[in-house]
């Protein structure tokens, strides 16, 4: 029962003190177009990307941008004709100027995916612009994405414009975890705080980041965060510790078209990084098992158990936290249009995350490490730790 009384005080506090993190209202600002549109740089790092490219960077070269606007792909050593495929797409859609390069491989010390942005920013530099767009090669903008995302920039006077791409939801796997993904991650990093100028809560969404490029400047992005693992959440925090303002909420033209049709591809994108999250602590690492368990897994078992027992109060307790669980659940299933009877199965995808979780530790300990597209980093633990950047 006292497991219980725990269980609920915790729902009822993240409930109404964790930035309303439930909730998926937080979407582009208020925005006014600008008189002058400043000219922007896309760059999109790419590394055996040719399954998704004819989805995504159609996209990119269709933006219906007033002001200059150039696309940077780096191709970054990738073994499936991504470069060649990108340059066929321009030439046969048109739109924006697409140059492709390549930056080599990466020097020790840094992430793969970060010295790919580091070679593309490097060529941006010579247009000039004001705003760096930082997208993956998997995302696929509306045509006016850019667009609002410059307005929203000037007209908050934000360095750093994010949104949490919608990821795909089609099979099964995909239902039961994505939905949760993003959950988990505004539980983590409430997007109301984000924008606040006195709050530290810091983080961006790695799909789609307009970054002011003066801002990128004096933060030193990338080199000051070239170690990190969850290179958006460093970058957000580098950006904000050096005087910026940042925003971050959920998307309505931003789409990943990425597919995770099996439990194990979802598996692998969630454990790659969790361990780094957790900063490669042991400690953490069991706090965080307990915690995941004592909130998301106590409510189903007191319940069941006091039904089964005749401990009316634990069920009562269980049923009640539960029930607060699923309903700050809801509204991230409307917002990927699932519906609403997913929401009480949100112990089971929990377990699912813990298990990740946990493994990711243990494939840390074998000596695998984080990896990027197929390029493998020995040991995370050599490299400097992002959360002290």
């Amino acid at each position: 029962m006292w497991t219980a009384v725990v269980s609920l005080a915790a729902w009822l506090w993240l409930l109404l003190c964790q930035g309303f993190f439930w909730r998926t209202d937080v979407r582009l600002p208020r925005r006014e177009d600008p008189t002058d549109w400043p000219p922007v740089c896309v760059v999109v790092p790419a590394r055996d990307e040719a399954e998704v490219l004819p989805a995504s960077l159609p996209s990119l070269l269709a933006q219906r941008y007033p002001g200059r606007a150039e696309i940077f792909l780096v191709d970054d050593g990738s073994s499936d004709g991504t470069g060649t495929l990108a340059r066929e797409l321009a030439d046969r859609h048109g739109g924006l100027p697409l140059t492709v390069g390549s930056p080599g491989e990466p020097p020790a010390g840094w992430t793969g995916k970060l010295w790919a942005v580091r070679h593309g920013i490097t060529l941006a530099r010579a247009r000039e612009p004001e705003y760096l767009l930082l997208t993956d090669a998997d995302i696929a903008h509306a045509p006016d994405s850019l667009r609002e995302l410059v307005a929203a920039a000037r007209s908050g006077g934000f360095d750093v414009v994010s949104q949490m791409a919608r990821l795909r939801v089609e099979s099964l796997w995909e239902r039961l975890v994505v939905p949760a993904f993003v959950y988990f991650f505004a539980q983590l990093y409430p997007f109301r705080r984000i924008g606040g100028k006195s709050t530290r809560t810091a983080a961006a969404a790695g799909g789609c980041v307009l970054l002011r490029t003066e801002a990128a400047e004096r933060a030193r992005i990338p080199d000051a965060i070239r170690h990190a693992v969850i290179d958006d959440v460093a970058l957000a925090r580098a950006v904000k510790g050096s005087g910026g303002r940042i925003w971050l909420g959920l998307a309505e033209q931003v789409d990943s078209v990425r597919p995770y049709p099996r439990l194990h591809d979802l598996w692998r994108m969630v454990s790659r990084s969790a361990y780094a999250q957790l900063r490669h602590n042991p400690l953490v690492l069991l706090g965080t098992v307990l915690g995941l368990a004592l909130v998301y897994l106590v409510p189903p078992v007191t319940l069941i158990a006091g039904l089964a027992t005749g401990g009316t109060a634990a069920a009562l307790l269980g049923g009640l936290a539960w029930l607060v669980m699923t309903g700050t659940y809801i509204p991230m299933l409307r917002y990927y249009g699932q519906p609403p009877w997913l929401a009480p199965l949100l112990p089971f995808t929990a377990f699912l995350y813990l298990l990740m979780t946990v493994d990711s530790a243990v494939q840390h300990y074998r000596g695998r490490g984080a990896a990027w597209k197929g390029r493998t980093y020995a040991r995370p633990d050599t490299m400097a730790d992002e959360h002290s950047l």
